[in-house]
């Protein structure tokens, strides 16, 4: 079975549109085109709108108000306020309450995006501070002659920008921008550094090309008449411990966690058709199927994917999901995967990313979406409990440091705090990047660390386990998992939901003790919580994940597709790599792995596999 190689299909509801500010009409054409991309986005329903300085696009995936009267873009007239909108307000009901009750307005439809757009004129530009959900919009309000884009506070909808003469374009996805022509398509070798040494984490703004960047998580950008540019973050957790909290017991924050957590699992639910479960067999995707469960939901749909084993290592842990399955009689839903299905996927899975993601796992999230997408169109996910609750194995390291340092002398911690994460993390040492990266591709300073340190630094985050948490939750998370599950979910129109990103949350968690959470090899209060809901041995059994063995132990037609790949005209062309670096890897494809345990072939590989899917020209 060969792979595929697909011209890109970009991934729910999905939006663009181009501003300007110089007196010309945006191009109402390229916004079509880039509209049209996003099909599979949306696949009910497209709109495109052109108003004075502004013309948007938006495909629709019907979640909440079914009818036409929530289609985009969606223009209220009465307000002069017009909107592209993309995600869930999971709290639209009651603030449209409010907004009737208290400020007297009317609505013509039942959809969260109207309320959005009412909310933005009752209360300005912190509207955002009223929202419960998952967001990124573009609202342009004729009469301030202003517009506003903005996305949530963990970046869970994507926005990427890009600038151009006169005026900006703004789309959910990056191939739309591309789609839309006059995109700088250059290398960004800022972002190579962090994709090659950063877990391929390149943070916002950047993205892997000079001409495209991305708005950041909790960040509202203001554009003026004129061009004039204003951008606020309204919100950041704190990673400290507050004194009117001191005396909280392990049971007490246990207590809070279930507590939000119930909440969150019950707002995700909202919406006009039903709503399952990804199923992994883990503690965090267990527990809200128990929560759910918990919470009077019957019939529930769950859904697991497994792989063959290859070099030895285990490709499923349908053991533990179907545990959960049985305790909770839900209809369970296995998807068994051979080795011959998932290479023609491949080509899919990568047509699906808005930017390179080399996690082995971003294939089993494509296939298990499209299984999932003929069943129900909104799922919930436990995506991002290990960065909220300390689950992953570096965050240990990082406590022992604190009680061998101290945290009265910051600046020290810091500089050791930097040097311990990097240790674990990071793929590559700066030394190491010359014999890899071209010379003309190379930069005179470690970025990723200095990345890494500067977050560090900053205020708010008290011990050296709560500066790399921050870190993760504020960054890694955004720019790895949440958006690989955001991406491989939309490419079936299927609306992806993660209670572990609820704000309310992670203020909680954040300001948990970290030895509380440390306990038990980690995740130690949420452990605790989840014995409540769920069976033990779901907990108490060994850290898993979604394991996809073909794609870290490379044989066959996967490394003869990563080496075709690298040696395709295309790669030589652009010229990223060292060919004895290459050459290196691909003679031992399995003898050079990060500290994570990825493949450092498959990394350099998805990125030309990437840039090829996407028609990137080496030129620029």
């Amino acid at each position: 079975m060969a792979f595929s190689r697909r011209k890109a299909r970009v991934d729910v509801c999905g939006f663009c549109g181009e501003l300007r500010w110089d007196g010309r009409r945006p191009d109402v054409g390229a916004v079509a085109t880039m509209t049209a991309t996003m099909s599979d986005r949306g696949p009910h329903g497209e709109g495109v709108l052109a108003q004075g300085p502004v013309a948007m696009g938006h495909r629709r995936l019907q979640v909440i108000d079914l009818t036409a009267c929530g289609d985009q873009p969606m223009v209220d007239a009465e307000l002069g306020v017009s909107i592209v909108f993309n995600g869930c307000v999971y709290n639209y009901r009651q603030l449209r309450e409010r907004l009737q009750r208290d400020r007297g307005y009317h609505f013509f439809s039942t959809s969260d995006t109207e309320v959005v757009c009412k909310a933005y004129h009752a209360y300005g530009d912190r509207f955002v501070d009223h929202l419960q959900g998952m967001f990124a919009f573009a609202i342009h309000d004729r009469v301030r002659r202003r517009t506003l884009l903005g996305r949530d506070r963990f970046g869970i909808k994507p926005l990427y920008l890009s600038d151009r003469p006169g005026g900006l374009r703004f789309a959910s996805t990056l191939p739309a921008l591309l789609a839309g022509g006059g995109v700088d398509t250059s290398i960004d070798d800022v972002a190579l550094h962090h994709y090659l040494t950063f877990h391929s984490v390149v943070p916002a703004p950047r993205t892997i090309l000079n001409g495209v960047r991305k708005l950041p998580p909790a960040t509202l950008l203001a554009i003026e008449e004129d061009g004039s540019r204003s951008t606020q973050e309204y919100w950041r957790p704190e990673f400290t411990r507050d004194p009117d909290l001191a005396g909280r017991t392990e049971r007490e924050w246990q207590d809070a966690v279930l507590d939000r957590l119930r909440r969150a699992v019950e707002w995700r639910l909202v919406a006009d058709v039903d709503v399952g479960v990804l199923l992994s067999g883990g503690l965090d995707s267990s527990l809200v199927v128990g929560l759910l469960a918990e919470a009077g939901q019957r019939g529930l749909k769950t859904f697991s994917i497994g792989f063959d084993a290859v070099g030895g290592e285990q490709g499923d842990e349908f053991a533990y999901s179907d545990v959960v399955a049985r305790h909770f009689g839900t209809e369970h839903h296995v998807l068994r995967i051979g080795t011959e299905r998932m290479l023609p996927a491949l080509g899919d899975a990568i047509a699906a990313m808005s930017e390179p993601m080399v996690s082995h796992d971003a294939v089993a999230f494509h296939l298990l979406s499209q299984e999932v997408s003929r069943h129900v169109r909104v799922v919930q996910s436990g995506q991002g409990a290990d960065e909220v609750f300390a689950g992953y194995h570096w965050y240990p390291p990082m406590q022992a440091l604190t009680e061998e340092l101290g945290t009265d002398e910051r600046a020290r911690l810091v500089d050791a705090a930097v040097d311990r994460y990097a240790e674990a993390f990071f793929d590559r040492a700066h030394g190491q990047m010359a014999s890899v990266v071209a010379p003309a591709h190379r930069i005179d300073h470690d970025a990723s660390r200095d990345f890494v340190r500067s977050h560090f630094r900053q205020p708010g985050a008290e011990t050296a386990t709560d500066m790399a948490l921050r870190l993760d939750s504020q960054v890694m998370l955004v720019d790895d998992p949440v958006k690989r599950v955001d991406n491989m979910t939309m490419a079936f129109g299927l609306e992806a939901r993660v209670p572990f990103l609820d704000h309310e949350v992670l203020d909680v968690a954040a300001r948990i003790p970290p030895e509380l959470k440390l306990a038990q090899g980690g995740k130690g209060v949420l452990k605790e919580a989840a014995r409540r809901v769920i069976p033990a041995e779901v907990i108490d059994r060994p850290k898993g994940y979604f394991p996809v063995p073909a794609l870290k132990h490379l044989e066959g037609p996967y490394l003869e597709l990563v080496r075709d790949a690298l040696g395709a005209p295309e790669a030589r062309a652009r010229g990223l790599f060292q060919d004895d670096y290459v050459q290196m890897l691909s003679a031992a494809p399995n003898a050079e792995l990060t500290p994570l345990r990825g493949n450092k072939l498959w990394q350099l590989g998805l990125l030309e596999l990437w840039l090829q899917t996407h028609d990137v020209r080496p030129d620029g």
